[in-house]
């Protein structure tokens, strides 16, 4: 029987998503949970795709097999959480057909990032980029509408990473302020797919066209040249969240 789990993680603690041999990552306590549910029988999880160490998630997204009729979805929630570190939760589990995939079904993503350009606050280093300066937060918004639709963002990507396909398309951006504290803004990517480093990248260059080291307009000749060296450098992890997965 194949299930579908909706799960929230803080990832400061942890390698990444993706199992590592010797590494804490999420991925891994998720499967050393259900493997006690199962028995002692292996079971893996397929998500939506991976976060990298220090990144965070509202909604991932995986569906795993378990051959176990007598537990209902909520029950399997209920023991999941019960054996899981209070940093991963899942919040639910439903059945879906054999052939559904929580990758390769995934029509789009949205990942949100959060920067702070007021004073450093200790209390939120591991899950908001501690920028502690003003940005020019107009062009940054401009700048954000030239990276929307559908382009080849090989220039985002990671320095070596080779693949036969750097196109993506981004359905949709916002960056907006937070109402009680205009210090802490928020930027939003929703797209079909997004390859690996491709929202850090995008916002470390974002952030230089914030300090002024580049225009909003020099995003259409950094997607052109296609090489990663034309882009900012890669922002800091701990301000990215995968927001929800769409199917």
């Amino acid at each position: 029987m194949r299930y579908f789990m909706t799960f929230a993680y803080d990832g400061s603690k942890y390698k990444g998503y993706q199992v590592q041999p010797k590494e804490r990552t999420v991925q891994g306590e998720v499967e050393k949970a259900l493997k006690k549910i199962n028995g002692g029988k292996k079971v893996t999880i397929h998500a939506s795709g991976r976060t990298d160490a220090g990144v965070h998630a509202y909604n991932q997204k995986a569906h795993f097999d378990l051959d176990m009729k007598n537990i209902t979805p909520e029950k399997l929630r209920d023991g999941l959480n019960s054996l899981l570190p209070k940093d991963i939760y899942i919040k639910h589990i439903e059945i879906v057909p054999d052939d559904f995939h929580a990758r390769y079904n995934v029509k789009a993503k949205e990942y949100i990032y959060v920067i702070n350009m007021g004073e450093y606050n200790p209390i939120e280093k591991d899950y908001v980029y501690q920028y502690n300066k003003k940005l020019d937060v107009v062009e940054m918004q401009r700048a954000l509408k030239y990276l929307e639709g559908t382009h080849n963002f090989k220039s985002f990507t990671k320095a070596d990473e080779e693949k036969d396909d750097y196109v993506r398309t981004i359905v949709q951006t916002n960056l907006y302020r937070e109402l009680k504290n205009v210090n802490k803004i928020t930027l939003s990517f929703l797209g079909t797919g997004f390859l690996r480093y491709q929202v850090r990248n995008m916002i470390g260059t974002l952030i230089e066209i914030g300090e002024g080291k580049r225009k909003s307009e020099d995003i259409i000749d950094i997607i052109a040249q296609e090489d990663r060296r034309k882009a900012g450098k890669t922002a800091a992890p701990e301000g990215l969240y995968l927001k929800d997965v769409l199917y």
